[in-house]
Formats: structure tokens, C-alpha cells, sequence
């Protein structure tokens, strides 16, 4: 999947069925917080810094390839 230099916004990654299932199979006991829906407009690297602050950095750059590799 092309995530332009990671500036493909949440949104339209959690569109994609595709890049939703990697979100909800990685992180499914986060995708009901309420903070996901006002998330939709962040880029994914605003995405990735944010997380970086609660999940070890392996975990996002194992995401980042996996999205990557759709």
C-alpha cells in the first residue's frame, strides 16, 4: 500500500478494509476508544509519534512495514 511517506491520513486507512483488519488484529482493544474517530484526520507519521509515547517502537515499525507490504 502506498502511505505517502506516511502522510495517508487514519482515515483513510481505517477505510481500507484491508489496513483496518491489520489495526484491529494489532490493536483491536484500542479501535473502540473514542479518541480513534477524532484520530481520522492525523497522518499516520502524526499517528506513529503519538504512539510512540504507549507502544514500544518495534510495534509501530512492525505495523508501518506490514501496511507497507498490502
Amino acid at each position: 500500500m502506498d502511505l505517502r511517506n506516511q502522510t495517508i491520513t487514519v482515515g483513510e486507512l481505517l477505510n481500507d478494509p484491508k489496513s483496518r483488519a491489520v489495526f484491529q488484529r494489532r490493536f483491536g482493544h484500542l479501535m473502540k476508544h473514542p479518541m480513534v474517530k477524532a484520530a481520522h484526520s492525523l497522518t499516520l507519521r502524526q499517528l506513529a509519534e503519538m504512539a510512540a509515547v504507549y507502544l514500544p517502537q518495534r510495534t509501530i515499525q512492525d505495523t508501518l512495514r506490514e501496511l507497507e507490504q498490502l
